[in-house]
């Protein structure tokens, strides 16, 4: 009997996924297991296996066309069999589908009440909004979400008719100060307006999130990287066949200090503290049209050489778009580091569910005073941006200081 094929939800995060390339045609027959399409999720580039044995009847969603999860992408079935009553069942799914989310943005009752809002005089418009005056035109929808979210309703822009806020205007908030056509901004004709690619709106929606959500404060110091980068060059030298990276040793490190202060390796949980057993670290990796951040775990029980080549193999793969679900959500603490761009300083935001990330700077060879004397040494900046809900100031501070103490001198942390 022909049956549905339906997206599924390919990491945590997804809601839909675009059709990429499909590897087989209509009327070819596959079986269990085998990759039929792959599909771009909010994050990655995933392979879609086939759930059965069968023959593709039908192509739904071509390469290029989004479906939400549970949708219908294509019918499978028998050679030859009839689908035509499955394929009717589809397109009224489809019709209910878009009706329905019309009805979600744009109620009966909300129009109702915008049309009668355009027919009020100025001085009924003032009574209904005791702020200043002016009544916002939202659906009601929105307006919940706007309340559960803490929102300013009249911050939020409208894409609806008329200016009116619809859902999708709430949940795709982000409260930052952004210039503004009322503030004087004029659009040319050479100004180019690029679109939001699913991967790009789920990053500015999840770190607004972040942001607005997490009480972020940051400490900053500067580490002496002589005897971190002496480790690293003699530890290459007697392997060479697999030189380590900065960011291997910096991982290592930074998950002995998580040792001793596990209230850093911590996260928010609503009405308590979840403080983990390992310290799975993220390294933010930048790709074309975004940011992913693979992780590997349990970085306390390895060793260096362990962590390097699990790091080399996951950032691979993340820019080739193969990482799994299961290697960049996640982490427990995260690095970001922009010294290879020559950034000295900065501050990121907090990828959850971890509590904090460290930003790192480039290392520069500066003059510090040490035993009274000026020497030249090579510094790195290293920011730690923390949720004030998890960590207190100290806490961060204890641990920055022994993350400090680290760099300055492994074997502190190592031996």
């Amino acid at each position: 009997m022909a049956e549905k094929l339906q997206m599924m939800a390919l990491s945590p995060t997804m809601d839909k996924g675009t059709i990429h390339t499909w590897h087989i045609k209509e009327g070819d027959k596959f079986s269990s297991g085998d990759i039929l399409c792959d599909v771009e999720t909010d994050k990655t580039t995933m392979d879609f296996e086939a759930p059965d044995d069968g023959t593709l009847l039908k192509i739904i969603v071509n390469e290029g066309g989004q479906a939400s999860v549970g949708d219908a992408i294509a019918i499978y079935g028998e050679k030859g069999e009839d689908f035509s009553t499955l394929m009717k069942e589809i397109k009224k799914e489809q019709s209910s589908s878009t009706e329905e989310k019309k009805e979600e943005e744009e109620p009966d009752s909300d129009k109702k009440a915008e049309t009668s809002l355009e027919n009020k005089s100025s001085d009924q418009q003032k009574a209904t909004d005791p702020e200043d005056g002016f009544r916002i035109s939202a659906s009601p929808l929105a307006r919940r979400i706007a309340d559960e979210k803490g929102i300013n309703i009249r911050q939020v822009k409208g894409s609806g008719p008329g200016g009116r806020i619809v859902k999708k205007d709430v949940e795709n908030f982000m409260p930052a100060i952004q210039p503004s056509l009322s503030s004087g901004i004029q659009i040319s004709e050479k100004d180019v307006k690029i679109p939001l690619s699913d991967k790009r709106s789920i990053i500015a929606k999840r770190l607004a999130e972040s942001k607005y959500s997490a009480p972020h404060f940051y400490l900053t110091l500067k580490a002496d990287m002589t005897r971190l980068m002496e480790s690293r060059n003699r530890f290459n030298e007697a392997h060479p066949e697999s030189k380590t990276s900065l960011n291997a040793w910096i991982m290592k490190l930074a998950a002995e200090a998580l040792k001793k202060h596990p209230a850093v390796n911590a996260s928010w949980n609503k009405d308590s503290i979840l403080r983990f057993a390992h310290a799975d670290i993220g390294l933010a990796v930048a790709q074309k049209d975004g940011l992913i951040t693979p992780l590997v775990k349990a970085v306390e029980l390895k060793k260096i050489s362990q962590v390097d080549d699990e790091l080399k193999a996951l950032i691979d793969k993340a820019k080739n778009n193969k990482l799994t679900p299961e290697e960049y959500t996640g982490a427990t603490f995260t690095i970001s580091n922009l010294g290879a761009w020559g950034i000295e300083e900065f501050t990121a935001i907090i990828n959850p569910p971890g509590s904090a990330i460290l930003a790192l700077g480039a290392i520069q060879k500066i003059p510090v005073v040490i035993n009274d004397q000026i020497v030249i040494r090579p510094m790195m900046s290293m920011t730690l941006s923390c949720d004030h809900r998890v960590i207190d100031g100290a806490t961060g501070a204890d641990f920055m200081k022994t993350l400090k103490s680290y760099i300055e001198d492994p074997a502190l942390a190592l031996t």
